[in-house]
């Protein structure tokens, strides 16, 4: 692996300190604030989403994960358009299409309707992220300003956990679940107005293309993995359709690198990925992502209907989650100009691993404060660990790069949450279905088995990925 990546800045990135750069960094810190919301709000709305729309099972994850592959497929391409068509346009199709998509999920009469609003979310919305982090990374250049910056970013968007499970509750049980869409609206519109005034248009970069191959490569290797493994719960494993998505996508991703390696354009240039630090951080937000997403999904469903709390019980229930995320961010963001990559980021995926421990330990008759309250601080520090050094080590020194290893780090961030939704549901609904019919039992008790099952399995690959990442990112030459 290489450690360097060309540090050529757009001209407006050289220039003195921009006197509206505070505005600028609380305009794009409530943009990213409506997608983090949009993350977890529909989590703690699922239930009755399911009941209104009258969704099965299998289908009812497609609600989460269709979003996280029309957000994550795209981020790429998202971040070559920002350089193409400048950030501050970016930022501003990105609110507008995601603000009337979700107004059309709000008004969805259908699964199909519903479906088709969120996967224009998520495509808005990967239009949206590579300006923000491009903007943050260009606006705060000194490293000194710079940590501050991104600690201030990572607080927002540990909030916005919190903010979106305890909308979620609030607007489900006293309006209706899609108001729990149109709460986007007025975010949107007042971050539309900072845009206009904090952040200031920048020069289009030069010779830039778009790389319809990769574009078309990434987005189908991608999407056939997690319908490939979403097939998996209702078709098995070795059903032709599960076995031959899976392969489709593995061939497809194959060919999207070997494409890269020889067009003179590419969406994702491998100098990004190859630089030690970005390679190390990237992985580290992947796997993050596919246990921290799985667990929030299994806990919405265990507190609910497991322990019958109600929308507005369950969404406070989570806010330990944004405690846990928030305290991780305020110390990672001290320490992370001082200390080396790996002893950031691999002991943020050990916390969330020991509180994925301890979700496969609870029962039907576990109790909140002692078995489930632990779960939440641990999985929201680690999260907050990783996100915040993840993000600033992805932009740090990636000059005409910027935007594109911004994204890469939300593209890492949404497939794992994709795959690992679609992979440890399509785990936990197997084990539950084998544990039914080997011991005839209530289907809670089996629910639950089946939550157990793929939460140690995402826990020992959370153990895994912490080494390799520290084993990736840990050449001296790999260290600021």
């Amino acid at each position: 692996m290489t450690t360097t990546t060309g540090s050529t800045r757009h001209p407006t990135d050289a220039a003195s300190p921009d006197p509206r750069r505070w505005w600028a960094l609380a305009t794009v810190a409530t943009a990213q604030l409506m997608i983090g919301i949009d993350m977890t709000i529909m989590n703690i709305a699922l239930p009755s989403v399911q009941r209104s729309l009258e969704l099965s099972d299998p289908a009812r994850q497609w609600v989460i994960t269709i979003f996280a592959l029309g957000y994550g497929g795209p981020l790429l391409l998202g971040g070559r358009l920002s350089d193409l068509i400048g950030r501050r346009h970016s930022l501003m199709i990105g609110l507008t299409g995601f603000a009337l998509a979700s107004a059309l999920g709000g008004a969805a009469t259908g699964p199909a309707m519903l479906l088709t609003s969120r996967a224009l979310q998520g495509i808005f919305g990967a239009l949206l992220t590579p300006s923000v982090l491009a903007t943050l990374a260009a606006t705060f250049p000194a490293p000194a300003e710079r940590g501050k910056a991104f600690g201030i970013y990572g607080t927002v968007m540990g909030s916005s956990s919190g903010l979106g499970v305890v909308l979620g509750g609030v607007l489900n049980n006293y309006l209706d679940w899609r108001w729990c869409l149109y709460v986007h609206l007025p975010i949107a519109l007042v971050a539309g107005v900072g845009v206009l005034y904090a952040v200031r248009p920048a020069p289009r970069a030069t010779g830039v293309r778009v790389d319809i191959a990769g574009v078309l490569l990434v987005t189908t290797g991608l999407m056939a993995l997690v319908f490939g493994f979403a097939r998996a719960e209702s078709d098995s494993w070795g059903a032709a359709s599960t076995v031959g998505s899976l392969t489709v996508g593995v061939l497809a991703l194959a060919a999207f690198v070997w494409v890269q390696r020889r067009v003179a354009g590419p969406l994702l240039p491998l100098r990004v990925v190859l630089d030690r630090r970005r390679g190390g951080s990237y992985l580290a937000v992947l796997s993050l992502a596919m246990g921290m997403f799985a667990a929030l999904f299994f806990l919405t469903f265990y507190l609910q209907n497991v322990l019958g709390y109600s929308p507005v019980r369950a969404g406070l229930a989570f806010l330990p989650l944004t405690a846990g995320l928030m305290v991780g961010v305020r110390v990672v963001s001290r320490l992370l100009m001082r200390v080396p990559v790996r002893l950031l980021l691999s002991p943020g995926l050990l916390t969330i691993a020991a509180g994925l421990v301890l979700l496969g330990l609870l029962r039907v008759d576990s109790g909140y404060w002692l078995h489930v309250l632990p779960v939440f601080v641990l999985v929201g520090l680690g999260a907050g660990w990783v996100l915040v050094t993840a993000n600033s080590t992805a932009t740090f020194g990636a000059g005409a790069d910027t935007a594109v290893a911004g994204a890469t780090v939300m593209t890492s961030q949404q497939i794992g949450a994709s795959l690992g939704t679609a992979l440890l549901s399509t785990i936990a609904g197997t084990a539950a279905a084998g544990h039914l019919h080997a011991h005839p039992t209530s289907a809670a008790q089996a629910a639950v088995h089946g939550f157990n099952v793929a939460s140690f399995g995402a826990a020992a690959f959370l153990c895994v990925a912490a080494l390799a990442v520290f084993l990736i990112t840990g050449s001296k030459n790999a260290q600021r």
